[in-house]
């Protein structure tokens, strides 16, 4: 069908509005993107990690097998802008095979740059295995060290069922299959087994002990019997180095490490957190201006503590316990 030049002339016209709304869509949505960006700190970020510095990396919370603080000790090790890395510290431990992941990546890391680790509330159990994988570690005199053991713990519902008049029965192809059961006391031959396995990795723990800490092996299993110690107490049992801060940590790597002085410290995060920049306080705080809400920096995080996070205690345990306020 042919248009006359009216119709053509309209056409074009109705074109060029398009054009100009979509390219004002995506104006649009890049200054979004963009404003988003800077509320989370991404750019100022991105600035101070390509010059020099020293890396601040937390550890903190239950230690899990976490692949992801595993990967990012093998990318510190490749970035020419970080002259060191500071471990920042506050757990109560966790897995065994977590705490040994994670020390792993942390020997190999030294190889490369200067780990010190600063020690806040607690470095406990596989915390402690953690911190003992860099070069020097310092803490506050009222922190809390050790707990150097390892666990393994299950449960026993036999007398419950046995109120409730449940039976719970099964057909083994040896008798330490699935053994310890909930479902019946635990036989001599179980928990030696368990025994085996328990001590077999305390032994290993104590000998990271007394490697890492010159210690004698008689002195690695005295400060290995599950006892925890303040930082002062550390000090004399020479589970760390000396009492004190991020600052006082840097100064040693000043001193013997040859690192530059003046040199920040910038943070550093896992992939999966470093993913999760919308959901930085920042961000909260400046997205909910922008849909008339009004709330500060400590109700975002406090929206953010909201979030689920997954907690998997499985294997063997390394790890202070205490009780529940609750």
């Amino acid at each position: 069908m042919s248009m006359n030049p009216d119709q053509i002339i309209d056409r074009r016209r109705l074109r060029r509005k398009l054009t100009f709304w979509r390219l004002g869509a995506f104006m649009l949505m890049v200054a979004f993107l963009t404003a988003l960006s800077a509320a989370s700190g991404l750019f100022d970020n991105f600035s101070k990690k390509s010059s020099d510095h020293i890396a601040r990396v937390k550890i903190s919370g239950f230690i899990g097998n976490n692949r992801e603080m595993v990967e990012l000790m093998e990318e510190l090790g490749k970035k020419n802008s970080v002259k060191a890395v500071l471990l920042d510290v506050s757990s109560p431990g966790g897995s065994t095979v977590g705490g040994e992941a994670i020390y792993e990546a942390v020997r190999k890391l030294t190889e490369k740059k200067p780990v010190v680790t600063s020690v806040g509330t607690l470095a406990a159990s596989a915390g402690y295995m953690v911190a003992c994988g860099s070069d020097y570690i310092v803490a506050h005199r009222s922190s809390l060290l050790g707990s150097i053991g390892v666990l393994i713990q299950y449960g026993d519902v036999s007398r419950l069922f046995e109120k409730l008049g449940v039976e719970v029965d099964s057909v083994k192809s040896s008798p330490l299959k699935a053994e310890p059961s909930p479902f019946s006391p635990a036989s001599e031959e179980a928990r030696q087994m368990l025994e085996n396995v328990v001590n077999d990795s305390y032994e290993w723990f104590v000998k990271i002990v007394a490697e890492r800490r010159s210690l004698s092996p008689i002195r690695a299993r005295q400060v290995s019997d599950g006892s925890i110690f303040t930082g002062s107490q550390s000090v004399e049992n020479g589970l760390i180095d000396a009492i004190g801060n991020e600052d006082d940590a840097r100064d040693w790597l000043v001193e013997n490490k040859g690192i530059e002085s003046g040199l920040k410290f910038v943070e550093w995060k896992t992939k999966s957190r470093r993913s999760s920049g919308i959901l930085e306080s920042r961000a909260i705080v400046q997205i909910s201006k922008w849909f008339g809400f009004d709330i500060d920096s400590q109700a975002a995080d406090q929206l953010r503590e909201l979030l689920p996070r997954p907690l998997f205690l499985d294997g063997l345990v390394s790890v202070l316990q205490t009780p529940s306020d609750n």
